[in-house]
Parts: structure tokens; sequence; C-alpha cells
């Protein structure tokens, strides 16, 4: 029997792509004369057997077919047949180590042995030295399955993935340790330990600038600091910003910086080295070095291939002149988009020309001075093809189409798509952040197709609350508004989801309730296209309310005050001076009836008085988003008259005698109210804007006669959050004015103020607000406030003096939920004391608003 020869037949070469585990490697025994293994001079055997050690749970059959070996084939012994063998195996990356052994050696047969290490699959992985809510983020950023096959690579990547986790968040000491151990549960698995040691968060301690020395005022190291958005010192100045290093923003930070000084004319700025190291165990330092070049200045501007406009109106909007400092960003803005103003592009693109481009070259480059020629493409007009619309589950198209200002066969113009996305984003029913316009040109036959793209949120609405009325006692609301509703479809219940929807119509309605005591009702419908082919609406409400007057001891009702209105009303869309403007006039009849009711107010306790109104209201609304503007102005008058019933009624009004439910059987007055709004952008932002909001707000309610005086059911009642209460049911005006309580900013008369539930016949209010932004999703929007506002009302013009008023401050925040509106939480400190109430009387306020109140 032949000695059993155990030789190595390891291969001779390396693979980088194997794992690290492998040990390539070759060893020859000389304990057989006749086996001569060269791998110059490789020999030919047949295979014998092949048999496979050291596996404890892969399958012999599935070995075999994976290295493609058969007992017969022939084969090199050192060669490429083994080598290739070997390398199907490391392909299944189940195995750690490869050793190939010639068991024996029966002439021109040889017997192998494949000795295999079986690389172990994760069982689980567990995390130590963590907070329990990084958990969940680790493992999903280590992207770790159960019964992955283990390897170092593998824990290589995971340590660093893990580490990366946390010098994100400021930890650059973090150490990361991962431990295998075998699982006992089940065979060939191992558990995962990953050991986390964060220690100390690293804070940036500061930031140097070496070379900024051109320009000491525009470039020191404050003006440069500025200019890093996430990358911040940390000091008292920084204590609402992060400042800890994240590499990619820090990357993004130093663009910034050249960008900046691009703006200055610093045209080939650039960051030659920066430095990052640690000062102390939890604090580091950043050095930036900036070689700035020269600073440039634009010379002359010339225009070719320019034949629709002359070069002179080029240059008046390009506005730039010889002389100004190199900005080659300015440059851009005028020539493309300016959100300050108007561009060349716009000239061309609002005409029809969108296939226009200029292209800025720099032409001459000398001492301190460059030359540009813009170099002009015009092309032709384009005229709308095809106007389609997308994204839109719930809404008709139609409805979305009626509001586009860009039609078939009319002229390309891009201040109508820009007012188009206005418009669409003033419907309430899509997310004007995912709002997209997309123009698909056709240059062969001179058109464009025109794709809006919108995506769908929540518009509906509703109400349910409960609360405390005060003498009202608990009072329960609910309403519930449909502002997409659809009443053509109201007999097709497949539709109904709850009600039917798409056709961008309104339905509110509203109940509210305390027990016996009070009760209102009321309904309203819009239809915004009355006809579907003009922008001419129509409104219809109906209200009906009831309040009673409760013995205490008999808990019976003695008396009753009731309010029954029907309003009617068509609005427009008006076309000069320009298309913001809208009119709409209304008509609406009012009833009240009094039986034994008692008011200081109303001056009877029964009777009927009837109130015939008709109101025109001329708006201008131009502001860019309903939830969060940033731009544009909302200005309106309103005018409601009553026929001037003393005119022409039978009754001599200087008669004292006259009872007060004869005098006011019809109500008679003229009502006039202005309100403004203007938005601004202070700072603005790539997703937040500092925004400023200045309103104000005058009223003025008169009468046809000095004998008949004004009747008492309209007035104007200020102070507090501005939400309806009793004096509601009386018409008054609800005006709020934060830090004061409600209803409590009265007139002044010679004896006092007027009964509280009277309220003044003029009005004046002025509010600065600051808001931003914290969150603008269309599921919930989140935004904070600063205010300051001041009001007062007075009850004839002998006493008004819009300067005598009431003053406030304080912050707020402002909440956005589709199903429940606007909903605002205000804290006011008022500057002035109301009168009768001294020094020491708590001045903050807190009110809880609902809805996007003007006034």
């Amino acid at each position: 029997m032949r000695q059993i020869l155990s030789i190595t037949l390891i291969l001779g070469f390396f693979f980088s792509f194997y794992s690290s585990d492998a040990q390539i490697r070759f060893n020859k025994r000389k304990s057989n004369k006749d086996l001569n293994l060269s791998y110059t001079n490789p020999e030919e055997y047949a295979i014998g057997e092949i048999t496979f050690s050291g596996i404890e749970y892969l399958d012999h059959n599935a070995l075999m077919s994976i290295i493609g070996l058969r007992e017969g084939d022939v084969i090199q012994v050192p060669g490429e047949e083994l080598s290739n063998a070997i390398r199907k195996l490391w392909d299944q990356k189940l195995i750690g180590d490869v050793e190939v052994n010639a068991t024996r050696i029966e002439g021109n047969k040889i017997f192998l042995n494949f000795h295999l290490k079986e690389r172990p699959r994760l069982s689980r992985i567990e995390i130590t030295g963590v907070k329990k809510a990084d958990h969940d983020d680790l493992k999903e950023k280590m992207g770790l399955r159960t019964g992955a096959i283990v390897t170092d690579a593998m824990i290589k990547n995971s340590r660093r993935k893990v580490r990366n986790f946390y010098v994100e968040k400021g930890y650059f000491n973090a150490d990361v340790n991962i431990v295998q151990k075998k699982d006992s549960l089940l065979p060939n698995n191992v558990v995962l330990t990953v050991n986390v040691d964060r220690k100390q968060r690293v804070k940036i301690n500061s930031i140097n600038f070496h070379g900024n020395v051109s320009d000491p005022d525009q470039l020191s190291d404050r003006k440069l600091r500025r200019q890093m958005k996430k990358t911040k010192e940390r000091n008292l100045r920084n204590i609402f910003s992060s400042s800890k290093l994240i590499k990619n923003e820090y990357e993004a930070d130093k663009e910034r910086i050249i960008e900046y000084y691009n703006t200055l004319g610093y045209r080939d700025a650039q960051i030659v080295s920066d430095s990052i190291y640690l000062v102390e165990e939890n604090r580091l330092n950043i050095d930036i070095n900036i070689e700035e070049g020269n600073k440039y200045y634009f010379r002359n501007i010339t225009w070719t291939g320019n034949f629709i406009h002359p070069s002179s109106v080029l240059d008046t909007i390009l506005n730039i002149r010889k002389g100004d400092v190199y900005n080659f960003q300015k440059l851009q803005r005028r020539l493309s988009y300016n959100p300050d103003g108007w561009d060349v592009s716009s000239l061309y693109l609002d005409d029809g020309y969108l296939f226009f481009h200029a292209e800025p070259v720099e032409v001459r480059v000398e001492n301190d001075s460059i030359d540009i020629e813009m170099r002009v493409y015009e092309g032709q007009q384009a005229t709308i093809k095809n106007v389609t619309v997308s994204g839109n589950t719930k809404t008709h198209d139609h409805v979305i189409l009626r509001e586009v200002r860009t039609l078939p066969g009319q002229k390309f113009s891009r201040s109508d798509l820009i007012r188009s996305q206005r418009e669409l984003s003033q419907l309430g029913y899509f997310d004007p952040e995912q709002l997209n316009i997309v123009p698909v040109p056709n240059p062969a036959d001179g058109t464009v197709d025109i794709n809006y793209h919108v995506v769908e949120k929540p518009s509906d609405q509703i109400e349910l609350s409960g609360g405390w009325g005060g003498w009202f006692g608990p009072v329960g609301t609910v309403g519930l508004v449909f502002n997409n509703f659809s009443m053509r479809n109201i007999t097709n219940f497949k539709t109904w989801n709850p009600l039917p929807s798409g056709d961008g119509q309104r339905l509110a309605l509203r109940v509210q309730a305390s027990g016996r005591q009070f009760q209102t009702y009321s309904l309203s419908f819009t239809e915004p296209w009355l006809g579907g082919k003009r922008p001419q609406s129509l409104n219809i409400s109906l209200s009906k309310s009831r309040m009673n007057t409760i013995d205490p001891e008999t808990r019976r009702a003695t008396g009753f005050l009731d309010v029954s209105s029907a309003t009617i009303g068509l609005g427009k869309r008006l076309t000069w001076p320009d298309d913001f403007f809208t009119l709409n006039n209304s008509i609406t009849l009012l009833q009240y009836r009094l039986s034994n009711y008692q008011s200081a107010q109303l001056g009877f306790s029964d009777g009927v008085a009837n109130n015939f109104t008709f109101t025109t209201t001329i708006a201008r609304n131009s502001v860019n988003d309903f939830t969060f503007p940033t731009s544009g102005s909302n200005i309106s008058l309103q005018v409601a008259v009553t026929p001037p019933y003393s005119l022409f009624r039978n009754i001599n009004y200087h008669d004292e005698s006259i009872l007060p439910e004869d005098r006011y059987r019809w109500v008679e007055y003229h009502k006039w109210i202005m309100d403004n709004s203007w938005f601004t952008t202070l700072i603005p932002g790539q997703k937040r804007n500092l925004v400023l909001n200045m309103r104000a707000h005058f009223g003025f309610i008169g009468g046809y006669s000095r004998s008949a005086g004004i009747a008492p059911f309209e007035r104007f009642v200020m102070g507090g959050d501005g939400l309806s209460g009793f004096n509601f049911l009386l018409g008054s005006d609800i005006i709020g004015l934060r830090g004061y309580p409600n209803n409590q900013v009265l007139p002044e008369l010679p004896d006092g103020p007027v009964p509280r539930d009277a309220g003044g016949t003029m009005f004046a209010k002025y509010v600065a607000e600051l808001r931003y932004p914290i969150n603008l999703s269309p599921a919930f929007s989140l935004f904070g406030v600063g205010f300051l506002e001041a009001g007062n009302t007075w009850n004839n013009f002998n006493n008004f003096n819009p300067f005598n008023v009431y003053r406030a401050a304080g912050v707020g925040a402002r909440i956005f939920m589709p199903a429940f509106g606007m909903i605002g939480l205000d804290w006011g400190y008022r500057l002035d004391n109301l009168p009768g109430q001294d020094r020491t009387t708590d001045r903050s306020q807190v009110t809880f608003t609902i809805g996007q109140q003007i006034r």
C-alpha cells in the first residue's frame, strides 16, 4: 500500500478581489520521490476522487456543482482547473479559507481533498452604550440582515458606518468595537455585539481664516463666518445654532465662502487648504487658508444675435454698468431670473420666445477689467399646443384647467405660467411645494406642450370643540367644511367619500349649542364658477340662532332672541385695473324677534326688527400662498347699506316717546370697512423666509339722519381673540386685539365706557407681525410669530383719533392642518391699561384663534 501523501496544492497567485480571510500559499512535501510538482512543468492527472473536509453545514453535492469538477476529469496539477474551482467557491462568499490537499496519487490518478473553513451567519445584532432611540437608526445604517454571511469586511464596514453616524452628530472621538460570539441556539451562527462609546460631543471652538487681507470690511473673519450656514462656532451669538461639524455641510459652506468672494469681484478666489484639529477633548478649531486673487470689474458688455430688441433696451434691463464690480452670479440673475425685478429672459419669454437663450462669454481679461459678449439666440415665437394635467386623484380636470392662464393657441408667456401656479396654489387643494409646471418645447413646429402636475392634499375641515362660554355654561360646536364639493354628483352615491367631491364647490355646515340656552345653525354653499364658463361665483347661506333667558330657579325659558338670516351673493373676477381684483355683491335679509328679552344695547325686550342689507366688496388679493404668504397684498373695501327708511317712514324720529321697538322695526345704517395686509420677505432662505406682515384696518358705521340715529344692531367690538361670542347675534363685527380681554376695548363716553355689549361705531387697528416657518409640509404647517399691534373704538367723529390706541406686543404660533384649518396660540402683553384698570392688573393674556383671520 502506497504511503498516503498529503500535499497541499494552494494557488500560486493572489486574487485581489478575494476576502482577506484567505491565506493563499503553496507547500510541496518531498515525502514521495515519484512526485515532482512544479509550477513551470505541471503534470496531467485524472481525478480519482474529490472529498470535502472541515464542513458541518454545507451540502457535499452542492459544493461539487459549484467547483465544476468531476471524477475522471483530466486536469493539470498545478493548473487553471483548480484555480477556477477555488475562485468559484470564493464567489459564493460562504467560506473563509480553502486548502486543496492531494491525499494520494495512484498512477495517473490524483485524489483531492478540499479543506474548507465555513463562514458563520448572522443571527442577531446587539448594540450597547447608546440611547434607545438610536437603536433602529443604527441597525438601518449598518444594513445587516439576519442570515447574512459574516465577514471581516462586513464588520469593518459596519464599524465605519456606526462611527460616522456619531461623527455626524458631533461625537468625533466616538469609539466603536464589534465582537463576535457564537449563538448557543443556532449552529454556525454568531451574534454581533456592537459596543459604542460616544465620548463627549465635540463642538467647534473657533473658525479662523488666513489670507483674507484685501478688504477688511467685506472679507473679515466675521463676514466670512456668516456665509457658513451650517458650520458655526460655539458662542452666545450662535446659541440657537448647532456647532457640530458635519463633513458634507462643511464642504458646502466652503463653497459658499468662494461664492461670496465671487460676488465681490474675486473671480479667481480659492481655498488652498484647510485643517481641523482638536484643541481640547471636546473642542476643535478650523483653519481655512484662502488665496484671494485679483478683484475684477465689468468693462464692456456687447450684444450679438439680437434682432427683436435693440442693445440699448437689453442694457437697461441688465442694468450693469462699466466699472461695476464683476459678479457673474448677478449677471446670470439679470439675464435669466431676477427675484428682485425684471430680467432679459422675461422680456423674451413673456412675448412667446420660448427658445431664447443668451450665453455670456468672457472675451477679454485685461488687468482688473473683463469684457463680456452676450451671444443671443432669439429663435421663433412658440405657440401653446396642448395643455394637460396630471397627479389629480380627486379634483376634476376642468377645475384645474379653468384656473390656468395658458390656453392652446396662445403665445407662450412665462408670466402666465407663474400666475397659473399662483391660482392653483390658492385653491387649497394641492401642495404648493410640489406643484410642478413642465413646458415641453417642440422646436420642429414652434409649439410647446404644458403639463401641470399637482399633488392632492386634504382640504376638507372638521370642527369639534367644547368649552365653557361664561354665563352660557358649557358650549359645544360641530362644524364640517367640504372645500372641494360636487353638487352634480349628489345623486351618484358611488362618488360619496364621505360626500361627492372634485368640482371645487364649497359646502359648510355648523351647529353650536349650549343646552336650552343657546343654539345656532348655519348652512352655506358656494359655486366659484357659475355656469362653468366664467369666474363668477354664487354664494347662498342660511342661518338660525336662538338665545333663551333661563330662570335660575325653575330652569325654564322666560324669554328669547331669535335671529334668522338668508344671504345670496354674486361675485366676479375683474380684468381692470388688473385681474387680481374681484367684486362681490350680496343681499341679506335678517330678522330679529324678541320676546321678554332684556338687553342694555337694544333698549327694548319685545318686538321684531328687520335688516335688509345690500353689501358690495371690492378686493385685490395678490398673495402668493394661502398658508404662509411671502409676498403680495390683500386689500379690500366693503360697504353695506340698508334702505334709508327714516326718509319715507311715517315716523317722527324726533319724538322721544316713540318706543324703541317701533323706531328700530326697520334697521337702517351704512357700514364701511377697509382691510389692508402686505407681505414682504425680509430675509430670504432656501426653505425658510423671515416675512414681515403689515396690516391696517378701519371701520365706520353711520346713519342717514341725525334724528333716527344708528340702529343698535351693528357695532364694532374689540379685544381678545376675535372669536364670536354673544355679540355676533346682533350683527356686530368681532375684532381681535391680542393682549386685552375679549370685548373690553370700548368707546369712552363722558360718564364712562359704553355697556359691554354695545361696542363702537368706529374702529382702527394696526398690526406688524414677523413670521418664520418651522415646518411647511401639506399635512402639518407650523410657523412662529412675533407681533406689535394697537387698536381702539370710538362712538363718533369728534372723538376719533387714529393715534389714540391701546398697544400690545407678544409672540405666538400658527398651526395649519387641512382637517382643522388654521389654529393660533398667542401670548400678548398689553402696554397700556384700559380705563378702570390700575397698574397692578395682570397685563399678559393668552389668546386662542381659529381660522385665517384678517382682522
